[in-house]
């Protein structure tokens, strides 16, 4: 790993990767743990700081595909990550336990998952940091990384088996 290359960057990009790490880490913890305890709560709540931190840290970096402003395609993914934040802490305090499932599920698996391996293609700081001179890696870890997400993703929604004749 190349941290020169992470060094060199603006402090805002510094900040939002020190936010994407985190989110990566501990959404695991806080989404599929069984019980709903107070682990689950702190965890849930230390997450959700990450992913808003990593949020807004991402609406002050300049797109490279800027279309409106300093903004491209890649903050739609800041906006849906306050949305679905705000509407899981709207469905849990209005006791929707399942809406709040899907909703920080979603958060999960389309910022940290989906943008997340977006910044492992060729071209993307996060991909010179990794893997330096061997680029085309980056997108071969982003394509089997889309692949196992896509698959997480289907069995999330599996129907159970049913039961009985």
């Amino acid at each position: 790993m190349a941290f020169d290359v992470l060094t060199a960057t603006p402090l805002i990009v510094q900040l939002h990767l020190a936010a994407a790490l985190p989110a990566l880490l501990l959404g695991p913890v806080a989404l599929y743990r069984r019980r709903r305890d107070r682990v689950h709560k702190t965890f849930g709540y230390l997450w959700v700081a990450s992913i808003l931190g990593l949020a807004v840290s991402g609406l002050f970096i300049r797109s490279e595909i800027a279309l409106l402003g300093p903004f491209g395609p890649i903050h739609l993914f800041s906006v849906f990550a306050i949305y679905g934040v705000a509407d899981g802490v709207w469905c849990i305090r209005r006791g929707d336990a399942r809406g709040h499932l899907v909703a920080m599920q979603s958060v999960w698996f389309g910022v940290v998952g989906l943008a997340g391996l977006l910044t492992l293609l060729p071209g993307r700081t996060l991909n010179r940091a990794l893997f330096g001179d061997a680029w085309a890696l980056g997108a071969v870890a982003a394509a089997l990384g889309l692949a196992g997400l896509a698959l997480l993703w289907r069995r999330r929604f599996r129907a159970p088996p049913m039961r009985g004749g």
